[in-house]
């Protein structure tokens, strides 16, 4: 038996993501590869399922609707404790990560994401702790200022719980200024040459 092959029989990958198209591209993928999957939308499904199949890993999405991944990394783990969370989310920042690390999650992905980058984090590291070494790594270069900004407000908006008038009240600014902020995509720290 190897130990890099998943146990689908006994423990499924549970996959939380709001986005129902991602969940069932990304099912169909893990389970080609012998995931046994299970799937939630929304947070509270994800407790229920967490609770009712005792899953070995998880795929959790930053955002989940109204509600933050981040906030549900501790509920899962204590209803799983041994469970190995991978966080995606289409915001990347440093401070998130960080964050998730804190929180308890093994990795830290940014989407777009294939499904093998997925296997791989969640199969890599059973027995080191790399990633984390990896994920916290000073950039070579300074990053640009408005990398910085972005990387601020994701700070913030952590320590806020995902509370969006909070997280402008505490920066100084308009609520709606935040939330357009927020809705581009993250500022790049070079170009992405590699893959």
């Amino acid at each position: 038996m190897s130990d890099t092959l998943p146990n689908a029989s006994n423990r499924p990958v549970l996959i939380v993501d709001d986005d129902v198209t991602f969940t069932r591209v990304l099912s169909r993928a893990l389970t080609s590869r012998g995931f046994e999957v299970v799937i939630a939308n929304q947070a509270d499904e994800a407790r229920l399922l967490a609770r009712r199949n005792h899953p070995q890993h998880c795929v959790l999405d930053l955002k989940l609707g109204d509600e933050n991944g981040l906030r549900l990394i501790p509920e899962l783990q204590a209803l799983v404790p041994d469970l190995r969370i991978l966080l995606l989310t289409g915001y990347a920042s440093i401070a998130t990560a960080v964050e998730a690390i804190k929180r308890g999650a093994h990795d830290y992905l940014a989407k777009p994401v294939d499904a093998d980058a997925v296997v791989r984090a969640l199969l890599d590291g059973d027995t080191s702790s790399s990633s984390e070494d990896e994920l916290l790594e000073a950039p070579d270069a300074p990053l640009p200022l408005r990398r910085l900004e972005w990387e601020h407000i994701q700070r913030v908006l952590t320590e806020c719980d995902g509370n969006i008038s909070e997280t402008a009240r505490r920066l100084g600014m308009y609520r709606r200024t935040l939330q357009r902020k927020l809705a581009k995509h993250p500022v790049r720290e070079r170009p992405d040459g590699e893959s």
